[in-house]
């Protein structure tokens, strides 16, 4: 009768591997069938999985700065005072990552609702200019018709504190924040969606093109990570329904 049960369970489980494309560990999927009304120990999913030779794809990020003078003397972290997002559009953080393709870094700028860590804008590009980071911010306020008077956190990087970026907040009138100096833990939940963007996309995987790239990007954030992935922060959610909890 157990080795029915373990059978019944382990095809659940696979099921929902596979939806996540191999990126769930025993973790998610534990409250993905909790999710689904199905009772069940986390210590048995996670033999399950380990019998049948399952694993999520995690990895070891590390944030890679080539050739770049990082901070600038100007700027405050409002969220010390602040604190962290309550509802929807209060705080939105961004920041530019660096992901190689064949040999060469590529730059991909985001912009994150920080209450439902929902991914509202982003950019690609071969270079790294002040038009990457205004362009993910435009994107993420056509998203959400144009908010007012948002704190919007960033490094110190000059995509971020130069003229045009700096103008854009102003004619938006959106509130700049910036890390401390030396804190990068400052922007921790833009570092977080960077760690898994690269352990459960881009690690491992070969992209022949930049539009190849991103592509994977866009399905990735749209399908995935927006939609579908359950976040630990949001009590096992995705950003898109936690989200209705605010309608």
């Amino acid at each position: 009768m157990r080795t029915q049960e373990d059978h019944y369970l382990l095809q659940k489980i696979i099921a929902i591997y596979e939806k996540s494309e191999s990126r769930y560990g025993s973790p998610r999927v534990f409250r993905a069938l909790v999710a689904q009304g199905i009772q069940v120990g986390r210590k048995r999913v996670e033999r399950l999985m380990r019998e049948a030779n399952l694993r999520g794809r995690v990895s070891l990020v590390t944030r890679r700065q080539p050739g770049l003078k990082r901070f600038v003397a100007k700027g405050n972290n409002l969220l010390l005072e602040h604190g962290n997002a309550t509802t929807l559009d209060q705080v939105w953080v961004t920041d530019v990552t660096y992901l190689k393709l064949k040999g060469r870094w590529q730059y991909l700028a985001t912009v994150m609702d920080q209450c439902s860590r929902r991914i509202l804008g982003w950019s690609l590009a071969e270079t790294r200019t002040t038009k990457l980071s205004t362009d993910a911010l435009m994107y993420a306020l056509k998203k959400r018709n144009y908010p007012k008077g948002i704190i919007i956190h960033s490094d110190r990087g000059g995509e971020f504190t130069g003229w045009e970026f700096q103008s854009m907040l102003g004619k938006y009138e959106l509130n700049h924040s910036v890390n401390r100096p030396g804190h990068c833990t400052d922007n921790a939940f833009m570092e977080s969606f960077y760690h898994s963007l690269k352990a459960e996309l881009i690690r491992g995987t070969v992209f022949n093109s930049l539009e190849n790239l991103r592509r994977s990007i866009s399905r990735y954030i749209n399908q995935f990570y927006n939609s579908v992935r359950l976040h630990s922060g949001l009590d096992y959610v995705s950003p898109m329904e936690y989200e209705q909890r605010f309608a």
